[in-house]
């Protein structure tokens, strides 16, 4: 046995022996560590590994369990929720990562931490909250901005997780203008779109909110007639242009179809009348609970929060069935 530290500088220089050879020269490398408070390295997890298992085991992340994808509370084990489509996005990102030869670490972190701030009943949910942000307080409500919110200022009790920064950048940047510093994060912004379209195309089918014969004809030619070969075609055209281009990014005609198929999912399915009908009554239900929960501030998770973050963390934390029985309890009379 060797004392902990030369056990520590021997993984350490394992680790980048490995990289030096193995990873791609754009690749993020494992070490140093970049936290807002400096941490001594482990003996037998990289940098990015630990962060990886901070989310894992993080509170947030177990909720995605309970958090709706597309379908409010489907009847059926089978349809997707917040979770699986955490899994089976950060699977996809870390193929295209090992094929590029990137970190996949770095990869895997991003990919199950992108999706920890998202509302109750999914889409419908983000736009009610941002909606009362706005008529109340004038702030407006972003998914992203409040994953990052969730691992740096909320969990552990308000000390946040301290991941390193290439992991923070990946998820705040997975959506919206700006694009993730690193190839890793790039890769999982673009991959994220690779799996919850054709995932959700599987559920909408499940649940008959589409038919085979309804699915547009010219990209389903191109990119396959299942999920499973889609995804396939997908990666690998990402893969292969992005490695010609040194960069994350697909060919036109591919990247093209996916574009129209995703236009697509949003006329005939994520705005379509399955997925909205429950809108009007989940609406109702997160402006009597932010209502309720402004006009009653809850405590604060993180110290200095103003009462407009407190009712944001409160709400954003909650699971579609814990909102639900919140409201019961707030709406429904109790007996004597």
């Amino acid at each position: 046995m060797t004392p902990a530290g030369t056990s520590i500088q021997a993984f350490r220089d394992r680790i980048v022996a490995m990289e030096d050879e193995f990873l791609s020269p754009l690749a993020q490398r494992s070490y140093p560590a970049r936290r807002e408070v400096a941490e001594g390295d482990s003996p037998v997890r990289t940098p990015f590994q630990r962060d990886r298992d901070r989310i894992v085991h993080c509170k947030a992340f177990r909720r995605l369990k309970h958090k709706t994808q597309v379908y409010i509370a489907p009847e059926g084990d089978h349809y997707r929720t917040r979770l699986t489509h955490t899994i089976e996005t950060t699977g996809i990102a870390r193929t295209v990562s090992r094929a590029l030869g990137l970190n996949e670490d770095l990869t895997e972190a991003i990919g199950v931490g992108h999706d920890l701030g998202h509302a109750p009943f999914g889409h419908i949910g983000e736009e009610v909250l941002d909606a009362c942000l706005q008529e109340r307080y004038g702030l407006r409500f972003h998914h992203n901005v409040h994953s990052l919110r969730v691992v740096e200022r909320l969990e552990r009790d308000g000390q946040g997780l301290n991941l390193t920064e290439q992991v923070r950048d990946g998820i705040l940047n997975h959506t919206g203008d700006t694009r993730p510093a690193s190839l890793e994060g790039r890769i999982l912004r673009l991959v994220d779109r690779i799996a919850y379209i054709n995932h959700d195309i599987d559920d909408a089918l499940r649940a008959g909110s589409l038919s085979v014969d309804e699915l547009p004809r010219g990209e389903i030619e191109l990119l396959g007639d299942t999920g499973a070969k889609r995804i396939d075609t997908l990666v690998q055209d990402l893969v292969e242009r992005s490695a010609e281009a040194g960069d994350i990014v697909q060919s036109d005609e591919v990247g093209g179809a996916m574009d129209r198929l995703r236009t697509f999912m949003f006329e005939h399915v994520y705005l379509a009348p399955a997925a909205q009908r429950e809108q009007p009554r989940i609406e109702r239900m997160l402006r009597a609970l932010f209502e309720h929960l402004s006009e009653n501030p809850p405590p604060a998770v993180t110290p200095g929060a103003t009462e407009a973050e407190r009712v944001t963390d409160f709400i954003a934390g909650m699971t579609d069935r814990y909102a639900v029985r919140a409201f019961t309890e707030l709406s429904v009379p109790h007996g004597i």
